[in-house]
């Protein structure tokens, strides 16, 4: 998937998302009334977040307080962020229940994948021009040294404590937060009864129920049309889907060109390099968005072949892949769908 930092880039990534509403945006001190479908909208984690929901009640500062222990944990922008303090670390003893759920979800799918998922990757995204720092030439011998501290199984966890073999790792979790993000987000409207609901963190979906009109709900996923601008928008296909989490990786919308040849935001951990391959885009369906949002960007650094193994291992999971033949034309391939 995916830069906390960029606003709005994986909301870009992952299309339109349609929300066919009727209803009202809450307010800030609404008080408990009739059930009608409400609306809570802003920034997050360096880009937007939308919700809309069933309810008697504005839940608004309970879907802020969710995000914001996500940052807490997670955001490598916070520097009190537990993600942050083990960056800074050799090595240390960590209390965070959320930080290490999502660490051990994420090694779990770097060892489904291959490494193809990998939260070491963050210095060669750097290097790339893609991270939080300004880009520089990536010669062959930096790619070498980049190799020395990539690697999931370089960085271990017992009982809490986090230990690297290497103190310059650096872990990125911005491949699978926004999408866990979103299921934090849905867990807290369920604990407060809510049970027809879509939210949406970066492109990140997770919906349940019904939407205002009584359907499923319906996601737009873009065609990947090369537009670092975002301001060619033409819609793949629709998906009408309900209890289920949705996140999308491509490198359409992120990317440069430098001395004539395309640079992808996509980096193989592997190689330390851009991806180059057929596959265009990826639309993961999973039971909980972290899976999604991770899933998504370890296809898109699998490639087409890879991929459509990947589903064919996984039952529980759908994929609606973009990809270029051989004749350059672009089709698309469901997987478990």
């Amino acid at each position: 998937m995916k830069k906390w930092h960029y606003p709005f880039l994986a909301f870009l990534i992952i299309g339109s998302y349609f929300i066919l509403t009727e209803g009202r945006s809450g307010k800030d001190g609404d008080k408990p009334g009739k059930t009608e479908y409400l609306h809570s909208s802003g920034a997050v984690f360096g880009t937007s977040y939308n919700a809309t929901y069933l309810s008697d009640r504005d839940l608004s500062h309970e879907i802020r307080q969710a995000m914001d222990s996500v940052d807490m944990a997670l955001s490598m922008f916070n520097s009190g962020s537990t993600i942050s303090k083990v960056n800074g670390s050799d090595g240390m003893q960590v209390t965070d229940d959320m930080f290490l759920g999502i660490f051990r979800r994420a090694m779990e799918i770097s060892r489904l994948t291959g490494g193809a998922f990998d939260i070491t990757v963050a210095p060669a995204v750097n290097a790339w021009g893609f991270g939080f720092k300004n880009s520089v030439p990536v010669a062959p011998n930096t790619i070498d040294s980049l190799k020395e501290i990539i690697g999931y199984w370089k960085i271990h966890e017992d009982n809490g404590f986090i230990s690297k073999d290497d103190s310059r790792i650096m872990l990125d979790c911005s491949a699978i937060a926004k999408g866990y993000g979103s299921d934090m987000v849905a867990r807290t409207l369920e604990a407060n009864g809510v049970n027809d609901y879509m939210i949406e963190i970066g492109g990140e979906i997770v919906v349940a129920g019904k939407n205002p009109r009584g359907e499923e709900w319906s996601i737009g996923v873009n065609k990947p049309i090369d537009d670092t601008l975002s301001v060619r928008t033409e819609l793949d296909t629709i998906l009408h889907v309900t209890d289920i989490a949705m996140a999308t990786s491509g490198n359409y919308r992120n990317f440069y060109v430098k001395d004539g040849k395309k640079y992808a935001h996509t980096i193989d951990p592997a190689t330390c390099q851009p991806v180059s391959h057929s596959l265009l885009s990826a639309t993961v369906l999973a039971p909980d968005c972290a899976t999604a949002d991770a899933l998504a960007t370890s296809m898109m650094v699998m490639g087409l072949d890879s991929a459509v193994s990947l589903c064919r291992r996984l039952p529980e999971i759908k994929a609606y892949l973009i990809y270029q033949d051989s004749l350059g034309e672009m089709k698309a391939y469901k997987a478990n769908m």
